[in-house]
């Protein structure tokens, strides 16, 4: 008799009342959830909010062993250090108190308050060391401010030594961008398109800034397919290899994009985007995601299913790589 596919689903998110608090949802973001919610057949804030019986009711449905929970976008990114730590802190506690509850049902990924460095660096360890906590995730840029400046390396170096990685997840494009792009086409910065410019372009300042030349060993995991980089990642080395090498750089830029990330599927179900990825990073390179409660468990469950990998691939997206990975047993 076969037995049943384990999956891993690794950028699953939670808010929590301090996030409730704190985050005021502009008109525009509220008619977002509501609408996407509906066309997914959940409530998103609610599901969100949920731990327990109802996350796991849904995992179960779709058949999902467990999932890697992290703090919801925008996260402590968008706050000051004063709101950021305490923030951050209580959303890693609960992380935890809901992984003891559910024991091989979750695991989680440390939020960081990165307005203060040294306390994000500080934090990182005492989630991994003290909660098995297996990485961090950073929702983009802080308050503008793009990690690739110096005074973000200690969270790099901290990853490194502990040998866990970051995952940098989207937030809105930077404010800048917002007014020269997206001024009048707020539908266009989130999901369908922003996230993926501000994510792809926030990787490739920690490519060029020399984040990775300092710390080899890093990984940083991307979502939806690596937000477009597998697609433009040849044309990219193509263009910018002598400007690399000018700038000091160590490797050719497509030797970081294939050494130092990871990406998963969360919430990219296109089959041509997949093959890319495949093709361009290597079956070992990729992990498996939904993107909860943003998209639904079925909907990303059904994709791994049937995508075009043998049944050997298929278990390295659907559960290896992630135990490899994340050490996740």
């Amino acid at each position: 008799m076969t037995q049943p596919l384990r999956i891993i689903a690794i950028e699953e998110h939670f808010i929590t009342p301090v996030y409730r608090e704190h985050v005021r949802a502009n008109e525009f973001r509220k008619f977002y959830l509501k609408s996407r919610g509906a066309q997914l057949g959940h409530d998103i804030v609610e599901e969100n909010l949920d731990l327990g019986k109802s996350r796991l009711a849904y995992m179960d449905a779709a058949g999902i062993d467990v999932q890697v929970l992290s703090f919801g976008s925008p996260g402590p990114q968008a706050f000051v250090a004063d709101v950021a730590i305490p923030m951050a802190r209580d959303a890693n506690d609960r992380l935890f108190e809901t992984a003891k509850k559910y024991p091989g049902r979750f695991a989680g990924f440390a939020a960081l308050p990165t307005a203060d460095p040294e306390a994000a660096a500080q934090e990182l360890a005492r989630c991994v060391n003290q909660m098995q906590f297996k990485g961090a995730m950073i929702h983009g840029h802080q308050q503008g401010s793009f990690l690739d400046e110096r005074k973000y390396w200690p969270i790099f170096e901290c990853a490194e030594a502990l040998d866990v990685q970051i995952y940098l997840h989207p937030t809105l494009p930077h404010p800048d961008a917002m007014k020269s792009y997206f001024q009048g086409y707020e539908e266009l910065a989130r999901a369908g398109w922003g996230f993926a410019l501000d994510t792809s372009c926030h990787f490739l300042r920690l490519v060029f800034g020399g984040v990775f030349d300092a710390y080899p060993k890093l990984r940083i995991i991307l979502g939806h397919l690596g937000e477009g980089l597998p697609f433009a990642m040849h044309r990219l080395n193509d263009h910018t290899e002598a400007a690399a090498r000018r700038r000091g750089l160590q490797k050719a830029p497509i030797d970081y994009l294939q050494d130092n990330m990871l990406v998963t599927t969360s919430g990219n179900w296109y089959e041509p985007a997949f093959q890319c990825t495949l093709a361009a990073l290597g079956v070992d390179k990729i992990l498996f995601a939904v993107d909860w409660p943003y998209e639904a468990n079925r909907t990303g469950v059904e994709f791994l299913k049937k995508i075009s990998v043998s049944e050997a691939d298929r278990a390295k997206i659907a559960h290896l790589n992630a135990e490899r990975e994340l050490r996740l047993s």
